[in-house]
């Protein structure tokens, strides 16, 4: 009962990072979701920061970190299954750190040039994070059949091509310029992890049932 409940936790994580980002964005009158990216509600001085911690970065690190225990857990003594287990863990806990503590800025502020270290750390260790997510998923894929092989390496090509075409827009970004689009572009990239753990969680409770 335990096991089920924390591989219940991977799908309950995307529920909510989903179902929170759209009711921050929407809360917020000037933030547009089609054309601004998720790290700008959580930017330092962003009034709906304190949103953002409470329903969405902390709670959701929270429930991918149990359900990393959770694959674990369900591995026994496969290789992959425990890789990919640590590297969900991994990726909710330096996602956890890197939006309490190293949030990317606000547009004003890069436009000003007044981002601190703290700041300009965001993007390495966003870099570190999304390669535990890549490792999980490319250990994860091994887990069940092929067609979930498959499935995993649509979602790591969606990471990768949503990911890149987002930063084509980086430039207009610490300018202050308008980014048509770059929300919903970087929602592929996010909502596709979502997804695919999701999808995990599914699969591994119902071969806790057959079991």
């Amino acid at each position: 009962m335990v096991r089920k409940i924390l591989l219940g936790c991977g799908i309950a994580s995307s529920v909510l990072y989903v179902a929170s980002d759209i009711l921050i964005s929407w809360w917020d009158p000037n933030y547009s979701y089609r054309d601004q990216s998720f790290s700008e509600l959580l930017a330092p001085g962003s009034p709906t920061r304190p949103l953002v911690l409470v329903l969405n970065a902390i709670p959701y690190g929270v429930l991918v970190t149990a359900f990393g225990v959770g694959v674990w857990a369900s591995a026994s003594r496969r290789g992959a299954g425990r890789i990919t287990g640590a590297m969900l863990v991994g990726y909710a806990v330096i996602g956890a750190l890197t939006g309490m503590f190293l949030s990317a800025p606000t547009r004003e502020t890069l436009e000003a040039g007044e981002e601190t270290w703290r700041n300009n750390l965001h993007i390495p260790a966003t870099a570190v994070m999304i390669l535990c997510i890549l490792l999980a998923m490319g250990f994860g894929s091994t887990l069940f059949s092929r067609r979930f092989r498959y499935f995993s390496y649509a979602m790591i090509l969606a990471i990768l091509v949503f990911g890149v075409w987002a930063g084509l827009q980086a430039d207009q970004v610490a300018a202050n310029q308008p980014t048509p689009w770059l929300g919903i572009v970087e929602r592929g990239n996010v909502y596709a992890i979502m997804l695919w753990v999701a999808v995990l969680a599914i699969g591994l409770l119902r071969a806790q049932k057959s079991e």
